[in-house]
């Protein structure tokens, strides 16, 4: 058995206890210094947080303990019972290669490990604590048994060992330069990142950026139809991410397929920020950002309103912005200043944020003040540390099966273009981030009328009576399905809800040509309380949930209009004119 797994092998009864409390405590240890490595836990940097914190007493319930060292010498016993004959590892991938069940060693350290790691995890389960301090003892014996794991070392990794043997050596020395390279590039390499290039094979619909400010480029996109609706349509995505998300492959690009239904598409392309942007505020970003995108988008096309579609982090920057100016005096049908949004899409967005899944772990007042003291007045949250963040959200599947498959195999990962796009990171402004954490994850004071103050007004999101759209993934670890629902209880008036396959980015990227994955919608107008009831009562569709959004999309749009045959335009004395090709020079700027 590998040095790194914990030795609870053939213990007493009178040591179990013992040696758990042991093990537990050295997964917090090993959990708290990867996160001051990596940059944190919670997508905002947790780490130097979490380590200050104390370890807390911990207490296990008796009758699960003694229920768990009676399993744990039962399948011990089977364990030495088979010996070293060696037998397949059914259910986990890590172990699935031939070597490890022909080598009987290797099946043996294997099924070790595995015995060990569901032990601590139920021992972890066994803590007699609140909620939120399970879950959280519950992520930091994850971490470190995924860590731990012997298919991690060269040393107990028996594919490992026979790609070696039938490389002569090979395979260790490109492992080697595997490693140098992403020792100087920063990340792990998820991809080959070599084959890919913006503007060049990704993010490649034809378009021209039309306007610019400090904080984000606005890019038209050129008509695909002879006519366009009316009302135009503008995408607002997530600042901590690029907007080519939504724009991979001409056959995968959301937003292709906006303009190919007939939308005349424009899209908010973020500032990835330098120091001198360090100063931002979440103010900036819906005044300066957000509403100006509307704003102009509004002149170029001289429509009296648009459409819009905000992604993620960029939903609630969308949504603050509606409820900016519903607090300004724009308000529904029949008020004299109309909202210039007439329908809002919005996708694995969270807006109550009551429930927030593995996230919300990590987010507490002393972590909050934590960030407030260190970047609240200025400074950046580095790109590298929200990608590393993330990853570490799945550990086997984007962290260390990359180091097995690029430094113990020395194998280069094939090209995906959705991975090359994980590991382009962006920076955040640190005063953007704290205003952020406190008000959402904290405090959930956007659903709190009057609470959250945002360009100087107090919103209220109960004044935003327009049709909104609004899609969640079923297996989105960052965007929990419960949280996406809870959005059809903040919106008073009509809106639609539908549940695709899948998680927070492949879930959102399905192409209708693909004919992969399944989305479900429930009955009309019918919201019960949970997710749970609301998808007891849906209906599976099979397929890409996209058709569905575009048909809704349609109705919202307006009448056709000839196409513009030129970018920029605008009425009356606002004139706007290219100033670069799409995607854009912000787009391509590295963190």
């Amino acid at each position: 058995m590998q040095q790194n797994s914990p030795d609870i092998w053939g213990q007493t009864a009178q040591q179990f206890q013992q040696t758990l409390t042991e093990s537990w405590s050295k997964a917090m240890q090993s959990f708290q210094g990867m996160g001051a490595g990596v940059g944190g836990i919670g997508g905002f940097g947790a780490g130097p947080a979490a380590a200050a914190a104390p370890t807390p007493q911990i207490n296990f319930a008796p009758a699960k303990l003694q229920e768990l060292q009676q399993q744990y010498l039962k399948d011990a016993v089977g364990l030495w019972t088979q010996g070293f004959q060696g037998a397949p590892i059914a259910g986990d991938k890590r172990f699935a290669a031939e070597a490890w069940s022909t080598n009987p060693v290797a099946a043996l350290s294997a099924a070790t490990y595995l015995l060990n790691a569901r032990t601590l995890m139920g021992l972890a389960d066994a803590v007699e604590a609140d909620a939120k301090t399970r879950s959280r003892i519950r992520f930091a014996v994850e971490q470190w048994m995924a860590a731990s794991s012997p298919s991690n070392f060269l040393a107990f990794n028996a594919d490992a060992q026979q790609k070696a043997i039938e490389t002569k050596g090979e395979s260790i020395a490109k492992g080697m330069q595997n490693l140098m390279h992403d020792i100087q590039q920063g990340h792990v390499s998820m991809t080959d990142e070599s084959q890919f290039e913006v503007g060049r094979n990704v993010a490649t619909t034809e378009g021209a950026v039309v306007f610019e400010n400090e904080l984000f480029q606005l890019i038209e996109y050129k008509p695909l139809t002879a006519k366009v609706y009316e009302k135009p349509f503008l995408l607002v995505p997530p600042c901590i991410n690029k907007f080519y998300i939504l724009d991979l492959q001409p056959e995968n690009s959301f937003i292709r397929y906006a303009v190919a239904q007939g939308h005349r598409t424009f899209v908010v392309s973020w500032r990835n920020p330098d120091a001198s942007l360090g100063n931002k505020t979440w103010d900036n970003y819906i005044e300066d950002a957000a509403i100006k995108a509307i704003t102009v988008t509004q002149e170029i096309t001289g429509a009296k309103s648009i459409n819009a579609l905000g992604f993620c982090v960029g939903g609630t920057i969308l949504c603050s912005a509606l409820a900016v100016l519903a607090a300004r005096g724009h308000a529904g049908k029949a008020a004299a200043k109309p909202l210039p949004v007439a329908s809002a899409t919005f996708l694995t967005t969270l807006l109550d944020f009551k429930d927030t899944g593995i996230l919300d772990l990590f987010i507490d007042e002393a972590f909050v003040q934590y960030r407030e003291k260190e970047m609240g007045k200025g400074g950046l949250m580095k790109g590298s540390d929200l990608a590393s963040t993330f990853s570490f959200l799945r550990p086997n599947d984007l962290v260390w099966n990359y180091v097995v498959g690029n430094y113990l195999k020395g194998e280069t990962p094939p090209p995906f273009d959705l991975l090359y796009w994980n590991s382009d990171s962006t920076n955040l402004p640190g005063p953007f981030n704290c205003w952020y954490l406190r008000n959402t994850y904290l405090e959930n004071n956007l659903i709190k009328p009057g609470k959250a103050v945002i360009c100087g007004e107090k919103i209220d999101l109960r004044q935003l009576d327009l049709p909104v759209y609004i899609y969640g993934s079923r297996e989105d670890h960052i965007v929990p399905i419960e949280g996406a629902y809870a959005s059809t209880h903040v919106f008073p008036g009509k809106k639609r809800f539908v549940m695709g396959a899948s998680g927070h980015i492949a879930g959102v990227i399905n192409a209708p040509a693909k004919n992969k994955r399944s989305h479900w919608i429930g009955p009309a107008d019918k919201f019960p309380a949970t997710a749970d009831a609301w998808i007891a009562s849906a209906k599976e569709h099979p397929g890409s949930w996209w058709t569905d959004w575009a048909a809704w999309l349609k109705a919202q749009a307006g009448k056709q209009i000839a196409a513009p045959k030129t970018y920029g335009g605008g009425a009356g004395k606002i004139k706007y004119k290219t100033i670069e090709a799409a995607p854009g020079r912000y787009v391509k700027a590295k963190a």
